[in-house]
């Protein structure tokens, strides 16, 4: 399997099954001189493991990251990071029942007949296991960025819609989204989706779900125009992630039904600097960012994985049903809130370090 590796002067390579020993992930580029720990990676981590609550899979892992390379005296060395987090808490058991068989809304059949071979248990490869790996190459951006861009630089996401149920995003509080086990920033929807959650959970079913991330603290200046564009970029790498599709970046395909004036982002000068009056943009125009907040949305299908029978076929071209039983979050879109924050953290500081190369700064 090729293009297993993210990035172009920051990349990252992530290797590892499910339900294999273990996960791992090798950091290129990274610039030397960088403090760094593995409590800093592993704050992230804490963030994207399972089993914290009774709304995700009840798979118990620790995400325990150890650093094997490129750290020396606390600081990074310019060398490849390496990383590894062992799986501890695999029942595969679980798959034995239905491994010749493929789930529908997964990517059995799809791998089985490009490659005539897959690992059934927990999916492999394709296992949204793979996300613990960019969660710490994330981390590691996030302290590079952290030191180049200083305190102002913040990425924070959230859900921002559970399954039918949207929050009310003018009720976003950065202080509350940590502190609920949905990311929710708006305090007043937690029990109607506690509720409606474990409704569909009941039903032995599952929902989807929107995450919105937004990044700030980005200077004017980062992407570069037609094939390098920075909202071209971070749309590849939510599109990236297990489970996502559609990507919005600010108004998105709402703009489609936006007038010109309405859409438009006046600006304005007010001292030294620019206003801009709003931002449909999302941050950004033409591929470069314009130093306003940049805004990226993307949506979760629901798990593929349900109790209730569906209507499959197995590998010898058979029709059968399947009901998958095991562990499995009843909206996996819950934990990709700290996935889009990595995936958001690697592309800003790969294109700031393609800008410092071109523009020298």
């Amino acid at each position: 399997m090729s293009f297993n590796t993210f990035g172009k002067l920051f990349r990252f390579t992530t290797w590892g099954e499910s339900h294999g020993p273990a996960i791992g992930c090798i950091v290129d580029g990274c610039p030397p001189n960088i403090s760094i720990n593995e409590n800093d990676l592993q704050k992230e981590l804490n963030k994207r493991k399972p089993g914290q609550s009774k709304f995700t899979t009840q798979r118990k892992e620790d995400d325990k990251v150890e650093i094997l390379s490129g750290i020396f005296s606390g600081k990074t060395t310019g060398t490849p990071i390496s990383m590894i987090i062992y799986n501890k808490d695999m029942r595969s058991r679980d798959y034995e029942t239905i491994k010749n068989k493929f789930r529908p809304g997964h990517a059995d059949y799809t791998y089985f007949k490009k490659y005539g071979i897959r690992d059934y248990r927990g999916g492999g490869r394709q296992s949204a296991r793979e996300t613990a790996s960019r969660v710490a190459a994330g981390a590691i951006a996030k302290k590079v960025l952290e030191k180049k861009l200083g305190k102002k630089y913040k990425v924070i996401g959230a859900v921002t819609q559970l399954g039918i149920i949207g929050c009310d995003t003018k009720n976003w509080n950065e202080k509350i989204i940590n502190k609920n086990p949905f990311f929710c920033p708006d305090k007043s929807i937690l029990k109607i989706w506690e509720k409606y959650l474990l409704g569909i959970r009941k039903l032995g079913s599952s929902c989807g779900a929107i995450i919105e991330v937004r990044v700030r603290g980005v200077p004017v200046g980062l992407g570069a125009p037609i094939y390098s564009k920075l909202d071209m970029d971070l749309a590849s790498a939510m599109m990236s992630i297990n489970a996502v599709k559609g990507v919005n970046i600010g108004a998105g395909m709402n703009s489609s039904a936006l007038t010109g004036e309405e859409n438009s982002d006046e600006i304005i000068q007010k001292g030294k600097y620019p206003i801009f009056k709003s931002n449909n943009a999302g941050g950004i125009l033409g591929g470069i960012s314009s130093g306003q907040e940049i805004i990226v949305s993307f949506a979760v299908k629901p798990t593929s994985s349900i109790l209730k029978s569906r209507k499959t076929i197995d590998k010898f071209g058979k029709n059968t049903s399947i009901s998958v039983k095991g562990r499995h979050d009843p909206c996996v879109g819950i934990r990709a809130v700290p996935i889009g924050e990595a995936m958001a953290h690697c592309v800003i500081l790969d294109h700031f370090l393609m800008n410092k190369a071109q523009c020298g700064k």
